[in-house]
């Protein structure tokens, strides 16, 4: 099999709807490939597919796989899916996602992987929004829907390619990154890596992938990301928040508006660059401005094009997404699942004008209940008050080890705020009665929250 897809390989993507797979669909057809695919259902993703005049299949057959040159399928596709079953009955190469964005990554000049437990979506949708304002020229790769692209990918150069470099199975190991940026390594996917020395190796390793002059971009906030680029020695840029440490780009003069929105002079080694404005709220997004805003630079941009842009962007979705009101009460959702997003999205929460904040936290893994949420579990300081329904399954069944009274338990014993609800049906109910105009609904996590979500607005 050739490292890199050539230009008229026909190319069947088997769950072609997931936020990845439909823009690698889109890179190839750019390149030239002929592509298709399927899914079982249709969304957002599939809708834009079909518009630009890509092929798409509702439901999955072995009728749909045909004379091709390669299948690519996403984690979620089993060995015994019927379209992977009948590729191998014709010898057709079965490419696994990650693989296939790894092959494409070959094809550029430069690749800038966007990698870090936390706000790597985020910074790489900045960066596919400095390139729409002219900033830069790249084709980016976003694992998630972005409304300015309808969907999660900006067709650019073929020189220059951006990508977000997810940790999870250390799928970002099939990348060929030139230019590295780590944003944050924190104690996520321990159903995976078991210990947080394992995750730390996988973030090392990642770094190990660029060649003797690629670059480290670093946040000098986050302490094990500071290790790695002491041991790293090569072409560094750092940048954070806390001046402390030393970082090449910082903000200063910073001021927020009503909505908590950051202004601020972003700063390099001391001298001014300009003045940024976002209309995303929280420190965190300041940070990831930051970060997009010293990527951009050192890749040529203008920093007017970078204000531009920054200022005009809007969140990603589920990222305290704003879903509705009713009766006074405003309803957002954020796809935080980990104790620091969770705190920055409630940070997002109390700068938002509002009598009581609720917080509605569903875990979506057991092996995340137990290790993250049932001792010290300060992250949701700030709430007024904080539902846990059951936990949701994700990947894993349910052994027993831990309930979601285990998790009201741990967040109690820190700020005695969380009550235990079964279902979100019942939460609703009890929201209808309890809930006053003013007040904020929040919902928390990356399991099925966000279509249970709507109940509050029903």
């Amino acid at each position: 099999m050739n490292d890199i897809f050539k230009a008229n390989d026909r190319i069947h993507f088997i769950g072609i709807g997931g936020c990845s797979m439909n823009g690698l669909a889109q890179i190839l057809r750019s390149k030239g490939c002929i592509v298709e695919g399927s899914d079982k259902t249709t969304s957002p993703f599939t809708e834009r597919l079909n518009e630009i005049g890509i092929p798409v299949m509702i439901g999955q057959s072995k009728d749909n796989v045909h004379d091709c040159d390669y299948v690519v399928y996403s984690a979620a596709i089993k060995e015994d899916n019927p379209e992977r079953m009948r590729a191998r009955e014709l010898g057709i190469p079965e490419i696994e996602r990650s693989v296939a964005l790894g092959m494409i990554s070959r094809d550029y000049k430069e690749v800038i992987g966007i990698a870090g437990c936390h706000g790597k979506t985020t910074i790489t949708s900045m960066l596919a929004l400095i390139s729409e304002f002219g900033g830069l020229d790249a084709t980016v790769h976003v694992g998630g829907m972005v409304d300015f692209l309808h969907g999660g990918v900006r067709i650019g150069s073929h020189d220059l390619f951006i990508t977000e470099a997810c940790e999870y199975v250390e799928s970002f190991l099939t990348l060929h990154p030139t230019v590295v940026l780590i944003n944050n390594i924190d104690n996520d996917h321990l159903d995976y890596f078991k210990t947080f020395d394992n995750i730390v190796n996988a973030f090392r390793k990642f770094l190990e992938r660029m060649p003797e002059n690629g670059l480290f971009i670093a946040c000098s906030d986050d302490e094990n990301v500071r290790k790695l680029a002491k041991e790293f020695g090569g072409n560094t840029i750092t940048y954070g928040l806390e001046t402390g440490y030393g970082p090449d780009y910082y903000p200063e003069n910073i001021e927020y508006d009503a909505l908590g929105c950051a202004s601020f002079d972003l700063m390099h080694c001391g001298e001014a660059v300009g003045r940024i404005s976002l209309h995303v709220p929280g420190r965190h997004n300041m940070l990831n401005a930051v970060a997009a805003s010293a990527t951009a630079l050192a890749h040529g941009a203008k920093f007017k094009n970078i204000a531009s842009a920054l200022a005009t962007f809007r969140s990603v979705q589920r990222r305290f997404e704003f879903y509705g009101e009713k009766d006074g009460v405003k309803v957002f959702h954020d796809y935080a699942h980990h104790p620091a997003e969770i705190r920055a999205a409630i940070d997002c929460g109390m700068r938002t004008p509002h009598n009581k904040l609720v917080v509605v936290f569903q875990c979506n893994s057991y092996t995340r209940a137990r290790t993250l949420f049932t001792e010290h579990v300060d992250c949701f300081r700030g709430a007024d008050l904080v539902l846990v329904p059951d936990i949701y399954p994700g990947r894993e069944t349910d052994d027993g080890s831990v309930h979601a009274r285990d998790m009201v338990a741990g967040i109690n014993k820190e700020t005695n705020n969380a009550r235990y609800i079964p279902t979100f049906e019942a939460i609703a109910a009890f929201l209808r009665e309890e809930a006053k105009p003013g007040d904020i609904i929040l919902t928390l996590g990356s399991g099925d929250v966000y279509k249970k979500t709507k109940l509050f607005l029903a």
